[in-house]
């Protein structure tokens, strides 16, 4: 008998916390999150993110949006952003104290397309990781894959077409020798960075303002984002010499914000090196480094 006490005062042991845990999450209300995936990829590789997300906020509501996986994932942009959208506008009705976003690689573009483009989002912390916020230019293993008689220094013959204009990576393809051409073909990014004039870029940089905090995360060994530092709106300039945010016209004519979001205290940056692009997503220290305390 009193084995069987100790073993229910030993179970109670444990469980007490684990009810501490569930309760002080529901009276915190953990806002629940909202994963975006990248380029090839599907909801079944974010299960460690979504572990490290229930371990340190337990309780949370993790949503990995099923849309658009592998081969879909070359769709143009404007097409997954409405897609990604209709999925993702019920969670936030549902959220009476908002949601957070992290999007990954690819998807952190189709976020900043939700987020400019829908003016009654709720999103508390956008987190950006490893996304080509700047844009994209080298030759990576998906380029050879994608189009392997393609380099880097002519792909914009293809991707600069109304053709090319239809596969998702092209959308944001920013060759810096050929400037002229981003600017009056790219679809998308040249859109949403406000580099070809746009009637809705007032309306957008207010609705992008909206969110509370964005998270940039990125570092020198990803391997696929080029530059590196196109994670934190860094890019080359026509020299291919890496120009920093700071430094980019984007951010010092405030086109869609983010000298607003730096002047409010709510743009973050960081970097972490030793991560290759595929890991970003299960690497528990990036998770407690540059994550964690943005979901709350």
């Amino acid at each position: 008998r009193t084995g069987t006490s100790a073993h229910i005062l030993g179970a109670a042991g444990l469980l007490w916390p684990l009810l501490g845990a569930y309760l002080w999450a529901s009276v915190v209300g953990y806002k629940p999150v909202i994963i975006v995936h990248g380029l090839f990829d599907s909801s079944g590789d974010f299960i460690n993110l979504q572990r490290f997300i229930n371990e340190s906020h337990p309780g949370t509501n993790v949503t990995v949006i099923d849309l658009f996986d592998r081969g879909a994932s070359l769709e143009p942009m404007w097409k997954q952003v409405e897609g990604f959208k209709a999925a993702i506008y019920p969670i936030m009705q549902n959220a009476a104290d908002g949601v957070h976003f992290i999007c990954y690689s690819q998807g952190g573009l189709v976020c900043r397309g939700i987020l400019s483009t829908l003016s009654d989002h709720n999103v508390h912390s956008f987190i950006s990781l490893s996304s080509p916020q700047a844009g994209q230019y080298g030759d990576t293993d998906y380029l050879k894959y994608l189009f392997p008689q393609f380099v880097k220094s002519n792909l914009y013959h293809l991707c600069y077409t109304a053709l090319g204009q239809m596969i998702s990576i092209c959308n944001y393809w920013n060759d810096p020798h050929h400037r002229d051409l981003y600017v009056n073909s790219s679809d998308y990014l040249a859109l949403l960075n406000s580099e070809r004039s746009n009637p809705n870029s007032t309306e957008w940089k207010k609705n992008f303002l909206k969110i509370k905090k964005l998270v940039l995360i990125g570092g020198p060994d990803d391997g696929v984002i080029t530059p590196w530092q196109s994670s934190q709106f860094g890019f080359y300039d026509d020299n291919e010499t890496v120009v920093e945010m700071q430094h980019q016209d984007l951010y010092l004519r405030d086109v869609f914000g983010l000298k607003t979001l730096a002047a409010r205290g709510d743009l973050i940056l960081c970097s972490v090196p030793g991560v290759q692009h595929v890991w970003w997503h299960s690497n528990e220290t990036v998770f407690h480094t540059c994550m964690e305390k943005w979901l709350v």
